[in-house]
């Protein structure tokens, strides 16, 4: 992936977001050639000239002070990842991160076997490129058998958009979509020389249109904490919260987890999950 073309394409998706009215300039009526605000109504509310802007916007602008970089998120109303993004994109592309994109992700024992210590509560490793690197049993029960699937399948973002189990999975689908491709655009902003991620995207983008337009849409987010429903084949539908843990020692692998409320159906919709065996509660793949 062209970080330039990456750094071009983000900023206009961001300008074509926001209309005059929502940054305080007058909207005098004029018919807009595209949609959103004109580059140099950016460049006046980032407080640079017109064709500094451009000059960024078109990947060609060097050593863009954090200043600059900082003004122009504040103009576009970048959230916290957005900025960041931004900011790698606007950057030069560091060689040990295309070292390090290149090297297999490795799980310590010793974290391996915390998740088999979390009985109760389902939990699985995301790597680089949402690949699905550790699970225990509960995760498997509740979101699939991942032991039943080849390496190279074991990815999010491959099981959501060509897993047809996934949109019977998730019962907001769009969502888990749309969350899914926002946290593989923070991936290809850290690590834009990854062939394997650039591989994935476009296998992707080939098979699922609807991952074409989502991907286009140029959002971005980091995977943090909030809530999911599950429809569930053999305990229906359950209503749990997750949260994402950043292993400190490999920023680049992180610890989900699921819970449910204590006392409620969904609590004891996993603990049947949990006094079942694997092998018969695993959603089919």
């Amino acid at each position: 992936m062209d970080q330039r073309t990456e750094l071009s394409e983000f900023l206009r998706s961001r300008r074509a977001r926001l209309k005059p009215q929502d940054v305080g300039l007058p909207d005098f009526g004029r018919a807009r050639r595209v949609p959103g605000l004109r580059r140099e109504e950016l460049a006046q509310l980032a407080g640079v000239s017109v064709a500094y802007y451009t000059s960024i916007e078109q990947g060609k602008g060097a050593n863009v002070s954090t200043e600059v970089l900082d003004a122009i998120a504040r103009a576009l109303r970048l959230t916290d990842a957005e900025h960041a993004h931004l900011t790698r994109l606007a950057g030069p592309t560091a060689k040990k991160k295309r070292t390090a994109a290149s090297r297999p992700q490795r799980v310590r024992p010793e974290v391996r076997h915390l998740l088999d210590a979390m009985d109760g509560v389902p939990a699985f490793l995301l790597g680089r490129r949402l690949d699905i690197l550790g699970w225990n049993r509960m995760a498997r029960a509740l979101l699939g058998d991942f032991a039943a699937l080849p390496d190279e399948e074991r990815n999010m973002a491959r099981l959501v958009f060509l897993d047809p189990n996934a949109r019977d999975l998730y019962v907001d689908w769009e969502s888990k979509a749309t969350e899914v491709v926002s946290v593989l655009r923070l991936c290809a902003g850290c690590y834009p020389d990854d062939p394997k991620l650039s591989a994935l995207v476009g296998e992707l983008s080939v098979k699922s249109g609807e991952f074409r337009a989502l991907w286009a849409a140029h959002t971005v987010q980091e995977k943090g904490h909030g809530v999911k429903r599950l429809h569930h084949p053999l305990v229906g539908e359950l209503t749990l919260s997750y949260e994402t843990l950043k292993l400190p020692g490999d920023q680049d692998l992180s610890l989900v987890t699921y819970t449910a409320e204590p006392g409620s159906a969904s609590a004891d919709a996993l603990r049947l999950l949990a006094n079942w065996g694997v092998d018969e509660v695993a959603p089919t793949r």
